[in-house]
Formats: structure tokens, sequence, C-alpha cells
């Protein structure tokens, strides 16, 4: 994420607040009690638990400069109730290869493919915004073929 614009759904924005508080307060109190343990079994310099404590404060204090960063630096967008175009926030249901999909155009600091959250920055995340209901769309796979959709329900 070298890119300093960071678009955010007003979800994806709830969310990340809440795992924010959750790290700064339990998570962190939470390694500090591991910490303040392992301590207590003496020499620190051959103590794995310790060593482990340690590692996991120094991903967490990662993880929390990531998140404030990202909503320091984040536009919130809101989704137009009224639209009948794919924007950011919108769930796209989309026939492709004769299966159906289910998409939900995100900013890129949200996406997660298992949730079926996708980047408007990636190919069919890209490829969709700005299209209609009954619209063909082509975009380019991760494997460089083409993927054609039908839009069959956009949802706001």
């Amino acid at each position: 994420m070298a890119d300093s614009n960071f678009i955010l759904t007003q979800e994806g924005k709830d969310k990340l607040e809440e795992e924010l508080r959750f790290l700064e307060t339990v998570k962190r109190a939470e390694i500090g009690e591991r910490i303040r343990i392992a301590r207590e079994f003496g020499d620190i310099s051959e103590n794995s638990e310790y060593d482990d404590a340690k590692n996991e404060q120094g991903m967490m204090e990662a993880r929390i400069a990531e998140i404030s960063r990202i909503l320091s630096e984040a536009q919130v967008v809101s989704t137009p109730k009224r639209s009948t175009k794919v924007n950011i926030g919108s769930t796209v249901t989309v026939e492709m290869n004769g299966s159906e999909r289910v998409f939900t155009i995100v900013g890129a600091a949200e996406s997660n493919v298992n949730d079926g959250k996708i980047s408007n920055e990636s190919p069919v995340g890209s490829a969709l915004l700005g299209h209609k209901k009954g619209d063909e769309v082509k975009a380019q796979g991760p494997t460089g073929r083409e993927i054609i959709m039908q839009i069959t329900k956009i949802e706001h």
C-alpha cells in the first residue's frame, strides 16, 4: 500500500476503527501481561516465551501504525442511494462463465476476496465501475485471459 490515496466505505472505516480500539486496549494489555510473566521466568536472553511475546508486540504495533495511517489519510466515500451505476460501495451480482458471483466494490485498504470485497483498483473492480444492470463487462484476469461478465443486479 504505497499509495497514500486510501478509499474506504463507511463500513470499512468503522471496522478499522473497531480493530484499532481492540488492539490499543485489549490486545496491548494481553501482550504486556505475557511479557511480564515471561520476564518472571528468569534470563530473557534464552527465553522463547519472552521472544514470542516481543515479536507479537512488534507486529501488533506495526498494525496499529498502519491502521492509524490509513484512517488519517483515507477518503470515506458514500454510495449514491439512487444511482443505477456501479460505484464504490456497490454490491454487484454478475453472471460469469455460467455461474453467479457477487462482489462488493471497495477501496484497496478494505478489500478481502474471501468476503467478496474486491478493490476498485483490481481488474474486475475497475471494469465494473460506472456500468449498469444488463451491461456486458470485459476485464482481464490474473492469467491474462479475458473475463466476460453480465451485470444482473446492483445494490447500494
